[in-house]
């Protein structure tokens, strides 16, 4: 699931502030030693083998892309057939294959293990400098409040020396304080689009690994018999829906949880901020019978990425963390209490 806070602050901010109007070069993929064919050149001693053909993928049609040249072309030539046949997909496709080989765990530990790097390591570091963004950009509201204040009165005596109309004043008004405000960014270094850098990487990490998911528990190949057997607990086989509906009930009330948080930290939401949260709650609820119909993989994936998710969302509220980003706006020196007596307000009394 997407952060939430990433996607409403930076629109907000900026809202709040202005007031103005290769396809084929991966898809080589890494399979586990079997009887069925194998790679013909010399292998390197205790590596896994690799071939040199990509995993048959099967489309939005269901005929598998690595099937008859003349009906690959025809499924490939949807937009899902292409986007799941694209060179990032088969790149995601290739690390969780090599994840696993090389680990030697199985299949839905190396996919936590998969999840818990990316988002440790890719996703977690952005989610932390967005936070940074944001808190100097806060810092800054005085200022602009106070430029905001100088210029309105400069352009109010300008106007009336040189005869303007309100609608002149306010034109200059608002091209002066935009090019003031953009000259405050480029000094802190602290432009509010820098804040939406974590949706712009997060998005295609989530939509290519789920892809690659599908295409491993759907084609058919060795892959596919290891991921039938390669689950645990209530799902065993990582190739067919979760059947007791655990996975997407947990996904669903995960993203919910995070949107919840979220909201809390809006004493008086604007209109804007109610859309969005409302809309972000509604897809969370529209992805749990999405998570019950896709295979276990999938779902595995997309609620382990929501447990961290939510996880790295309190972590970034601690007074230590903020004390190592150094972040200059005030904040609660007891973040989760605060927390804890906000959701005891609004949601048990």
């Amino acid at each position: 699931m997407l952060t939430v806070g990433g996607r409403v602050r930076s629109g907000l901010l900026q809202q709040n502030l202005l007031h103005l109007p290769v396809r084929g070069i991966c898809s080589a993929v890494v399979h586990r030693k079997s009887t069925g064919p194998t790679y013909s050149g010399p292998a390197s001693k205790g590596l896994p083998s690799v071939l040199g053909q990509r995993l048959p993928v099967r489309t939005a049609s269901g005929v598998s892309g690595g099937d008859v040249g003349g009906v690959s072309g025809v499924a490939g030539s949807t937009w899902y057939g292409s986007l799941a046949d694209s060179a990032p997909v088969h790149l995601c496709e290739h690390f969780l294959v090599s994840v696993q080989q090389l680990s030697g765990v199985p299949w839905w530990m190396s996919i936590v293990a998969t999840t818990l790097t990316i988002r440790t390591f890719i996703t977690f570091p952005l989610a932390a400098y967005q936070l940074v963004v944001i808190s100097k950009v806060e810092v800054l509201q005085v200022e602009i409040a106070e430029l905001a204040k100088r210029l309105r009165y400069d352009v109010s005596v300008r106007g009336k020396e040189s005869g303007w109309t309100d609608k002149q004043r306010r034109f200059y008004f608002q091209k002066n304080l935009r090019r003031l405000i953009s000259q405050l960014y480029v000094r802190d270094n602290c432009h509010p689009f820098k804040a939406s850098l974590l949706v712009w990487v997060q998005l295609p990490l989530w939509i290519s690994f789920s892809l690659a998911l599908r295409n491993l528990s759907l084609s058919q190949s060795v892959l596919q018999c290891d991921l039938t057997t390669g689950g645990t607990l209530w799902f065993p086989d990582l190739t067919s829906p979760d059947s007791t509906w655990i996975l997407p009930l947990c996904l669903g009330l995960t993203n919910l949880l995070i949107v919840e948080i979220f909201s809390l930290q809006r004493l008086n939401p604007t209109l804007f901020q109610k859309l969005v949260l409302n809309f972000v709650r509604g897809f969370s609820v529209l992805m749990i019978p999405i998570a019950a119909t896709v295979p276990s993989s999938m779902a595995l994936y997309w609620c382990t990425s929501s447990l961290l998710g939510l996880s790295h969302n309190l972590l970034l509220r601690s007074p230590v963390v903020h004390r190592v980003l150094r972040l200059q706006s005030p904040r609660s020196d007891s973040p989760f209490r605060d927390l804890l007596s906000a959701f005891i307000s609004k949601y048990c009394k």
